[in-house]
């Protein structure tokens, strides 16, 4: 049982569309949805295919989908994408060609959508996965965390509901509760880190034989992407903003311990009013209205945001 039942102000924000998950014109297309958490996270499984899967679903992926559907912030644009392929009901099961093709971030983001729409609180969280290897390694990863009324908040990864893909990563966890030990939210990862107990050059987008996405700098990166989750703010996993880390790899002791004060935040513990104030009050990691997009395929480029409503 959880220590305490969640707060109705709190509960009442993490229900609420944010401008990222909501469906907007699109809504009625949920009508039919169920209000099951696990039957939810198959569904959004079933309608999208992670740009590395091709290969366990047989499927060339298409350059200009590989290039391009990942770029979609928000939802309403991800169910176009999807209904342009498939004009069928959400609760049916697309192939490979009629899915979109994202990352784990538009798992998580549909997820938690489809989620808030039921009425459950849900929001989503960024850090390093240790289950897509045996070698140690915590790769970048975006998972969803929803409120259960027994016990708390719990992590889920969409992504890995369906056996195929289990299987393919040897999963040993039920994937509608990832253990907090295999998922490390950013600000655990930073503390780990910092602390001592963890190695910088475990955790990244690959291991450092495979390109120079990893270490100090990287983790600091997430813990401003889980901050802006945590306020509602989605962003694609590439796109920065604010504090130096996100832009420069050199890291200074000043730059340090800003992010040791803002990993107090990115925890999985997670002060809701502390989280709030950090992310209005400091513009060093609070969002702007115009991020710059680190784009794999299509390069760097300035993007400005859709309006946040007000409350929202």
């Amino acid at each position: 049982m959880p220590s305490a039942c969640l707060a109705p102000d709190v509960a009442a924000f993490y229900r609420a569309q944010s401008v990222f998950s909501d469906p907007g014109a699109l809504a009625p297309l949920y009508a039919d949805l169920p209000d099951d958490p696990a039957q939810l996270a198959r569904m959004a499984r079933d309608l999208l295919i992670h740009r590395l899967e091709g290969r366990q679903f047989g499927y060339a992926v298409p350059q200009d989908r590989l290039h391009h559907d990942a770029e979609t912030r928000y939802v309403d644009d991800i169910l176009r994408i999807i209904f342009e392929r498939n004009g069928a009901p959400l609760t049916e099961r697309r192939a490979a060609g009629d899915r979109f093709v994202g990352v784990c971030r538009d798992f998580a983001l549909l997820y938690c959508s489809f989620l808030r729409h039921a009425g459950i609180p849900a929001r989503l969280r960024s850090g390093f996965a240790d289950y897509f290897g045996s070698d140690g390694f915590h790769g970048d990863h975006a998972v969803t965390e929803y409120w259960d009324d027994e016990r708390g908040w719990v992590l889920a990864d969409p992504q890995l509901t369906d056996p195929v893909i289990f299987g393919t990563w040897k999963g040993d966890f039920d994937p509608m509760d990832v253990p907090r030990d295999r998922f490390l939210v950013a600000g655990k990862a930073w503390q780990a880190i910092r602390a001592g107990d963890a190695a910088p050059e475990t955790f990244g987008l690959h291991p450092p034989e495979e390109g120079p996405m990893f270490g100090e700098w990287f983790v600091a990166q997430d813990i401003r992407i889980d901050l802006a989750a945590l306020n509602k703010v989605e962003t694609l996993l590439w796109d920065v903003w604010g504090m130096e880390a996100g832009r420069e790899r050199e890291m200074t002791d000043a730059i340090r311990e800003r992010y040791d004060q803002a990993s107090l935040v990115s925890v999985d513990d997670v002060s809701f009013a502390t989280a709030r104030k950090l992310f209005a009050e400091n513009d060093r990691l609070r969002t702007p209205k115009t991020v710059r997009s680190l784009a794999p395929f299509n390069g760097p480029s300035d993007v400005t945001l859709r309006t946040l409503r007000p409350g929202r």
